[in-house]
Formats: C-alpha cells, sequence, structure tokens
C-alpha cells in the first residue's frame, strides 16, 4: 500500500511538473519553436557587449545569451542580438521582443516588483563611479562640485547621482544622454566635465579611447548595483533555466570545469556534484524542461564564469578589470551558485 501512494504521489507530481512546463513555460516553448533565442543586449559596450565590423557580437554579457542558447537550442550560434537602450530595454523584455535581457541592468525593488520582472541572478557587483579627463586635475569625487555630468537617463545612476550631490552638499548640472555611445561623444566632446556610471562601463569605454591614459576614473563608488540578467514574471521554469545556466557556470569555475577538460571530467570526475551539473548522475535537466547535458553544453559555450571574465573583462584585456567582489566565494568574493542537488 505504501509502495502504491509513493508512486501514486510521483505521478502526480511528475504531472503537476508537465502541467506546469505547459502553463507555464511559454516561453522555452516560443524559443524552442522558433529555433533562435532573441537576448536583449547593450547596443554596445566593449567587453560587455558589442558587435564588430561583420556584425559578431562579443562580450561578457553575449556569453550569457550563448549559454542559455547551449542549453535549450544546442547551438550556441542560434542567438539574435537585439539593442536596447536604457529607455527601452524592459519595455522590450516585457513587450515580449526579447526572451531575455542580458545588459548591465541593476537589480533594485522597483523594477523586480512594479515592472514586473524577475532578475534571475547576478553576474557582475559593480558600482557607480566617475570618469573625468586627468587635465582637470580632479582627483576625487567631492571636488566636483558645480560640475556639469553626462548621465544616461533611464537608469538608476540619475536617482544615484541626486542622492550623492545632496547628500554632499555639493550642485552638478546633468547633461541627459541615451546611449554609451551618446556619453562617450558628448565627454569626449567637453559637453560635461565628468561622466557617471557603473565603474565596469567607466572603465569599458575607457579602453575604447584612443588615449585611455588620458582619463581617470575616481575611487568613489556611490552605489551597489547588483547586474543580473532579467526575465518576465510569470514564467518561472523559463526563470529557472536562465538562472541555473548562470549559475552552472559559477559552479563550473568552482569545481575546476573548464571549456578544456569538461570532456575528459564527464568521463572520470568522482565529484557528485560535478556529476549532477554535467548529467551524469541524476536527472536534473529533466526537472526544468531539458535534456541532462543543458549545463555542460552552457559551460562550453564560452567557458566557466572565471573564463568568460578573462576573456572578456579581465585584468588581461584592455577593459582591465579585477575580481574584486566577482571572485568566487572561496576566493573572499561574492560569487555564489546554489547547490546542484
Amino acid at each position: 500500500m505504501k509502495t502504491f501512494v509513493f508512486f501514486g504521489a510521483a505521478a502526480t507530481a511528475a504531472t503537476l511538473a508537465s502541467a506546469g512546463f505547459g502553463a507555464e513555460g511559454d516561453t522555452l516553448a516560443e524559443v524552442k519553436a522558433r529555433d533562435e533565442l532573441n537576448c536583449g543586449v547593450n547596443p554596445g559596450l566593449v567587453g560587455f557587449a558589442s558587435p564588430d565590423a561583420n556584425g559578431n557580437w562579443t562580450g561578457f554579457d553575449i556569453s550569457l545569451c550563448k549559454a542559455v542558447a547551449a542549453a535549450v537550442l544546442g547551438d550556441s550560434s542560434k542567438v539574435r542580438y537585439v539593442p536596447l537602450t536604457g529607455q527601452t530595454r524592459f519595455t522590450g523584455l516585457s513587450s515580449g521582443e526579447v526572451d531575455l535581457l542580458a545588459r548591465n541592468s541593476t537589480w533594485t525593488f522597483s523594477r523586480d516588483t512594479d515592472l514586473t520582472l524577475d532578475f534571475a541572478g547576478i553576474n557582475y557587483y559593480d558600482g557607480q563611479g566617475f570618469m573625468v579627463p586627468r587635465e582637470l586635475g580632479v582627483s576625487s569625487a567631492k571636488e566636483l562640485d558645480g560640475a556639469t555630468i553626462c548621465i544616461q537617463t533611464g537608469t538608476t545612476t540619475e536617482l544615484n547621482l541626486a542622492d550623492y550631490f545632496s547628500a554632499n552638499n555639493m550642485s552638478y548640472q546633468p547633461v541627459n544622454i541615451e546611449s554609451n555611445a551618446e556619453g562617450e561623444q558628448q565627454y569626449m566632446a567637453g559637453a560635461c566635465d565628468a561622466y557617471t556610471t557603473d565603474a565596469s562601463g567607466l572603465a569599458a569605454t575607457r579602453a575604447a579611447f584612443a588615449n585611455p591614459q588620458d582619463h581617470v576614473i575616481l575611487p568613489e563608488i556611490i552605489s551597489k548595483e547588483p547586474l543580473g540578467p532579467v526575465v518576465r514574471h510569470g514564467d518561472n521554469n523559463w526563470g529557472d533555466i536562465v538562472r541555473w545556466t548562470l549559475y552552472a557556470l559559477i559552479a563550473a569555475e568552482e569545481y575546476g570545469v573548464t571549456s578544456a577538460n569538461i570532456e575528459e571530467l564527464s568521463k572520470s570526475s568522482e565529484n557528485p556534484e560535478v556529476q549532477r551539473l554535467l548529467g551524469i548522475t541524476g536527472d536534473l535537466g529533466a526537472m526544468i524542461g531539458l535534456d541532462n547535458e543543458w549545463a555542460k553544453r552552457a559551460i562550453m559555450a564560452g567557458g566557466n564564469y572565471g573564463e568568460i571574465f578573462a576573456a572578456t573583462i579581465g585584468e588581461q584585456t584592455p577593459i582591465g578589470l579585477a575580481r574584486g567582489l566577482n571572485a568566487q566565494w572561496t576566493q573572499g568574493g561574492l560569487m555564489y551558485a546554489m547547490p546542484f542537488r
């Protein structure tokens, strides 16, 4: 009798799970039917998301788009990149223009609730900073009283900027811009004394200058900017897929699974979590409507989190960002994947 009840409950759970995919998993079904992932990205921020002369997109955020496509469609190239500005990114996601937003977006209360969006995790811990021409001789943001400041509208940086100057009894004149490309243009044309955005964005922007050494990123970080991929409310299974794809990349670095050794570890690893991550044991894939090698494909698309970081924005790239808070938790950072079990 107990055996009957157990299997009955299991069957009911499986039925409900299947029903759940049908009721909530529309994005997964749509992506599979389309055979292409629509990924909303920054229109152009070197290191994070930018196209080359041939229209090939590369960057830190692009790598997540590719990883999700590999997990869901089995091919990391099946992505249509949709450039979205700070003003259009959330409407682009809410309207269904894109399936996933991977575009330097800060996780905030109002975006998570009032905009009815879900942040699927954090892929970069950032903070807002300031960049000024070296020739101004400014060494601290507290010397910017009365300055003109270029700032992207529709971003959290607008409110942070107002809060910071108010708290320090300083004034400023905003120069509103709509994209990083326009900000770079206005800043280089001298339309503003300083440019403010996420510190990672400043580093990426400066790296694209002809003479990056002529520009200084000031030491003050005036906000917390947890950046991460975003999906729509109401499609929990799709949110799980994006969230656990990101976690797969982070966990792979923690457990030493790289693009170079993943095939060998698929055959020889004795680590139970690695075995579950790579689909050797367990049935984690079925729980999110995918096959059991979804995470393996995601990792193979561009490497683990550390490999992606190093190749796109790390210290050996022109962007030159240190891992800092984005190091693994085992290395003093905040990067931490939930357990694969």
